[in-house]
């Protein structure tokens, strides 16, 4: 993965990731390199000598060369409708056998494979593209989408496909009477802002299910100067929140001291860094321990409102999941 400080869109959750259901379904044609490695989490590697029956092994998705007029394309499958704001084609490696230019086209579908009645749309027009480099393209499109094909003119190949976004989330069952997980993934919300993610996407935060090891997390490097670290998060929409999970799973050497949040409802273009710190308290600070689930009711402030939470952990270590528990509010 490109280092997180030139990503323009590391605000916006990878949507690619198989662990969220997301899987490649097609391809033209993947003589060289398999379709599925086009959406491996792991950031592509180089290996000299490796061979295998098809000729030089290549990490990401590759085809043969071709001798017609045609192109070759990738069909990919997200696991949950959603609205793309932006991609990165990286070919990394890929110094003589990459496409000179791409384009990209969306559709929403039921199927996994989408049929000739798919209403295919172009969101990223054809653009021309660099061999061994990432090329982040910023997409207007603001419709939800199932599924993305990326076109590759003539053949060649791509290492990954990065693509960032937010969720759709299911209206009717956010609008219903039971108390939810405002924060999930599943239901819209995402983390934008963190003081460092050294060690663990603050992506992680919202994922279903408890993290599988520190790695499925979010921590930052340890602290040597005054202050702590915090992450802004957003609801997947408006509620009152009355239940707090923060869970330190797997971080037994490297949680936090003690935690507080504050939370706000956000009605405009403030500047959430700053207001953040100003933001009523939801939950007090209070102490955490290792590797363990903190569930936090009778602490939790007056009920009001919100849509955005500031989790604060002092001074620094790492945090596995963070569920916000509440009913959504008009």
């Amino acid at each position: 993965m490109s280092d997180k400080a030139d990503n323009p869109f590391r605000q916006w959750i990878p949507l690619e990731q198989p662990r969220l259901g997301t899987r490649v379904v097609f391809a033209t044609d993947d003589f060289f390199a398999a379709k599925e490695r086009l959406i491996e989490p792991a950031a592509p590697v180089f290996i000299d000598g490796k061979y295998d029956d098809h000729g030089k092994w290549m990490d990401g998705w590759e085809s043969r060369r071709r001798r017609d007029d045609g192109h070759d394309c990738c069909i990919v499958r997200l696991g949950t409708r959603s609205i793309v704001h932006g991609l990165d084609v990286d070919t990394s490696f890929f110094t003589g056998n990459y496409p000179p230019a791409v384009s990209v086209d969306a559709c929403d579908c039921e199927d996994d494979m989408p049929g000739k009645e798919a209403n295919w749309r172009e969101i990223l027009p054809r653009a021309d593209i660099a061999g061994d480099a990432h090329h982040f393209f910023g997409i207007s499109d603001n419709d939800a989408v199932t599924h993305l094909r990326l076109n590759i003119f003539p053949d060649g190949g791509v290492a990954r496909l990065r693509i960032y976004g937010e969720v759709k989330a299911d209206a009717a069952l956010l609008a219903g009477d039971d108390a939810i997980d405002l924060f999930a993934f599943e239901n819209g919300g995402r983390a934008l802002y963190c003081s460092d993610e050294h060690y663990g996407s603050m992506h992680n935060l919202n994922f279903a299910g408890r993290g599988v090891n520190m790695g499925d997390g979010w921590e930052t490097a340890r602290r040597r100067g005054e202050g702590n670290d915090w992450v802004i998060v957003a609801l997947g929409r408006p509620g009152v929140i009355g239940g707090v999970e923060i869970d330190t799973g797997h971080f037994k050497g490297n949680y936090p001291g003690s935690a507080e949040i504050r939370a706000a409802f956000v009605d405009g273009a403030e500047d959430l860094v700053v207001a953040s710190a100003d933001w009523p308290v939801l939950l007090p600070r209070t102490k955490l321990g290792p590797d363990a689930i903190h569930r936090f009711a009778d602490d939790i402030a007056r009920p009001q409102k919100v849509s955005h939470a500031r989790l604060d952990i002092y001074p620094d270590g790492g945090v596995s999941r963070l569920r916000l528990f509440g009913k959504t509010a008009v």
